[in-house]
């Protein structure tokens, strides 16, 4: 137990003992407890840190153990990113101090989830380019991480929103040539921990393709991706690479039953990941597709 980081609270408080302990303990109790480390009971020891705004579980706290704790969250916060659930994503990262991140591949993740947030909720492109700058010429200024891809791509999306085609196009060609290169058939039987990530880059990717009409790389890449996803047994992905390749298939003028098909897919996999906007694009979908078809 942290008994140094007890009493640094307090002073820094500026408690007394006598002022602290007031309808708790004794001063005696307290006193034996900073001084000789004697843990009095839990009850007493809860209120006494919730006077401080402390919990028993910060005292607890290793290094370690709150490395692995924030991992947690940011893992968490990255699962709700690509369920599309934004305001559950941007209350959770407020929530995180950025100046209490230090281990780099952390800060990495950190920088990346608050800049894909950004760029896909429109907000200002130099609030999002700055968080993925930090990443590119900073933290892996080697650019030899999947975090490095993913700001390419979340530029890519920044630059396509303001009209610089050609920033765009650098950014993304750039992310389809690593998911290429990653998902060779020799190199995919290899693939760490970071395929969810190379899902996040297979859609974002072959979306920026379909909005360029370019839908024969576009449907390469959601192959690769659904391909990927039947691999590690994931259906994160499945909704919005479903529902693209529905709106690529539309585009090229397929056939009713393989666009019906596309749709269904793409409302079950939602459904299984309770993505609601995946079920509401379906739904309007549906509804434009029928009565196209009726007129």
């Amino acid at each position: 137990m942290d008994i140094k980081k007890f009493v640094e609270r307090r002073k820094a408080l500026k408690l007394s003992q006598m002022k602290l302990c007031e309808g708790i303990c004794t001063q005696a109790t307290l006193s034996k407890f900073e001084r000789n480390g004697r843990v009095p009971s839990l009850s007493i020891l809860n209120r006494l840190c919730a006077r401080m705004g402390l919990t028993v579980d910060d005292l607890n706290q290793d290094p370690e153990a709150s490395v692995a704790r924030l991992r947690e969250q940011l893992d968490e916060i990255e699962e709700d990113l690509m369920m599309e659930n934004y305001m559950k994503v941007q209350a959770a990262l407020k929530k995180i101090k950025e100046n209490d991140i230090e281990a780099i591949p952390l800060r990495m993740q950190f920088f990346y989830l608050r800049g894909m947030l950004h760029a896909v909720t429109n907000k200002k492109p130099d609030e999002v380019l700055f968080d993925f700058t930090q990443i590119l010429d900073d933290l892996d200024e080697k650019h030899q991480t999947i975090f490095t891809q993913l700001a390419y791509v979340g530029s890519g999306i920044t630059y396509t929103r303001i009209h610089q085609p050609a920033r765009a196009d650098f950014f993304f060609k750039k992310a389809h040539e690593f998911i290429n290169a990653t998902l060779a058939p020799a190199e995919a039987k290899q693939l760490n921990s970071d395929y969810l990530r190379i899902l996040t880059l297979c859609f974002y990717t072959a979306n920026y393709y379909a909005n360029k009409d370019n839908y024969k790389v576009s449907d390469q890449l959601i192959k690769k991706g659904i391909a990927l996803c039947s691999q590690k047994h994931v259906t994160y992905y499945l909704p919005r690479l479903k529902f693209l390749a529905a709106e690529n298939a539309r585009h090229q003028g397929a056939g009713k039953e393989d666009i019906s098909q596309l749709l269904d897919e793409a409302l079950a996999f939602a459904r299984l990941n309770h993505n609601e906007v995946i079920e509401l694009r379906v739904a309007a979908f549906k509804n434009g597709f029928i009565t196209k078809i009726k007129e």
